[in-house]
């Protein structure tokens, strides 16, 4: 049965590629982001290929524009039956005390109040018409890990993770669920857009051919797991420590390239 998805910072990266993967496989997606431009671009692409996809302008920073998001969602196609928080904001390597205040401000609205005001409102919203998924996407500091020069993007993704799980339970005797994604390191111009040079993006090149994927690959595997999960408070997670670890064993003998 086709479902309505609504996907939060979906005009490029890992939200573009579930709106394309979701509407290839008959489903209704409404696109969002804060950019006009983007959002348009976006839409400009999607809609000749795809009848039922949608586009709304969307600050997730702004509790109102993730009510005007669901409502535009459920009168274009009658309900929400997925929203997941997708959007978020990644910064260079850079120690706390070097962070421009105005990118620390940004990450720590966009990963942390983007979560609960996309949630709020669709668990709302959700309750109201009989149920529905939320989906929250995890990164890097989700399951504990610490690097130095992610303090803070490291710090919203842990709060995230726990948010995930508190709402899981607080949801548990509902008609509403929640899950959430961990797509491990995908490479995106999210992700390759913090190096400020050529140069020092060809100085992390060797190691993301090791740890991380490409976009293509998550995008499949993801829907799949979203569609055929039922569990509340489920982890979906792509790279288990197991797979990263036999990635680091083997990568002697199987050379990855990843930026062809």
């Amino acid at each position: 049965m086709s479902k309505v998805i609504v996907i939060t910072g979906s005009t490029k990266g890992i939200g573009y590629g579930l709106a394309e993967e979701f509407l290839k496989r008959g489903h209704k997606v409404v696109v969002s982001g804060r950019n006009q431009e983007r959002l348009d671009k976006a839409i400009s692409a999607l809609a000749p290929k795809y009848k039922n996809v949608a586009g709304c302008l969307c600050d997730v920073t702004k509790y109102e524009d993730n009510e005007i998001l669901f409502a535009f969602a459920k009168e274009k196609f009658g309900r929400v039956d997925i929203w997941i928080n997708n959007a978020g904001v990644a910064h260079s390597m850079t120690n706390v005390w070097d962070l421009p205040l105005d990118v620390i401000q940004d990450s720590v609205s966009a990963n942390v109040y983007g979560s609960i005001y996309g949630s709020r409102v669709a668990i709302k919203g959700m309750l109201d018409q009989g149920g529905g998924w939320i989906y929250n996407l995890e990164g890097f500091g989700s399951s504990g890990r610490v690097m130095a020069g992610l303090s803070v993007y490291g710090m919203t993704k842990a709060a995230a993770a726990y948010f995930s799980k508190s709402l899981a339970k607080e949801v548990q005797n509902t008609t509403v669920k929640v899950a959430t994604i961990q797509p491990g390191m995908v490479i995106t111009d999210m992700v390759t857009g913090q190096y400020k040079t050529p140069e020092e993006l060809n100085k992390v090149k060797p190691i993301f051919n090791i740890i991380a994927n490409r976009l293509t690959d998550v995008v499949p595997w993801i829907a799949d797991q979203m569609l055929a999960n039922e569990k509340n408070g489920a982890v979906l997670e792509f790279q288990p420590r197991w797979k990263l670890l036999l990635r680091f064993m083997t990568a002697p003998f199987v050379k990855r390239n990843l930026f062809d």
